[in-house]
């Protein structure tokens, strides 16, 4: 009679190990995503996951289901409320001089994508996101709308994590700058400043040349900015752009003397 061979061995090495349990391989990451941005922000190790959640884009829950996350999408609508509540509450108590309208554009030219962007930048938000394949190699981590989405949903968490107070110190340490600017006139971007606003509206926005003069050394032009087909405001300049932005500060201009009517 022939022994048979036990297939326990094989089977155990096949597993991973003498136990039989199966070895999966690690795909869980050494640092938490979040602990290093919370350090820099001067916060107290995350007590839970929040923080990974804030920092994890729709496009990696998608090609990763079998981790189960959620993405950042709920903490950017609460992260969203708190940021305009700060600002506005900042900018009220700061200015006690300037009239509602001027407050509005104040807040809009402080609390938008491009500035969002730029202090998420600033703190190397992007190098802890959690992308997809397709986002990570297309430059995820810098492109504006992804940091400045994950910007507010962090802002969410730290209020959940932390508290009201620890949120409010860490908006404003990063944007009493650019309220400064602001304050001194300084809006710069007024072509994103409209079309943010516009977008908040449901307004759409175009910019048309109406009229190039003067020679090719000393150009000048005039834009038109259109809101939902209709002329609101013309602006002149050097160059095209250069038109669009004042274009577009005449519309920010009569929309915020409209507020204070």
């Amino acid at each position: 009679m022939v022994e048979k061979k036990s297939s326990i061995g094989d089977n155990s090495k096949k597993a991973g190990g003498r136990s039989g349990r199966k070895k999966f391989a690690l795909t869980s990451l050494k640092i938490e995503p979040g602990v290093k941005l919370a350090k820099r922000l001067e916060l107290g190790i995350p007590p839970n996951r929040l923080f990974t959640t804030a920092l994890t884009h729709p496009s990696y829950v998608f090609e990763n289901p079998q981790f189960g996350r959620e993405n950042n999408q709920r903490l950017e609508f609460l992260g969203d409320a708190i940021l305009d509540f700060v600002i506005a509450e900042y900018l009220y108590l700061s200015y006690p001089d300037r009239p509602e309208g001027e407050l509005t554009k104040m807040r809009a030219a402080v609390v938008n994508e491009t500035t969002l962007a730029r202090k998420a930048h600033e703190i190397e938000l992007g190098q802890e996101l959690l992308l997809g394949k397709g986002e990570l190699v297309s430059g995820g981590r810098e492109r504006p709308s992804i940091l400045a989405d994950a910007w507010e949903a962090v802002i969410g968490a730290i209020y959940l994590q932390y508290g009201f107070q620890e949120a409010r110190r860490v908006i404003l340490e990063l944007l009493k700058p650019a309220i400064e600017e602001v304050a001194k006139g300084n809006y710069g971007d007024y072509k994103t400043v409209l079309q943010e606003k516009a977008q908040r509206d449901e307004k759409e926005v175009s910019y048309q040349i109406l009229l190039e003069e003067g020679p090719d050394h000393n150009k000048c032009f005039t834009a038109g900015v259109f809101v939902e087909g209709d002329l609101m405001g013309k602006g002149t300049g050097r160059t095209k752009k250069e038109a669009e932005q004042h274009a577009a500060k005449q519309v920010l201009d009569f929309w915020g003397s409209e507020n204070d009517d």
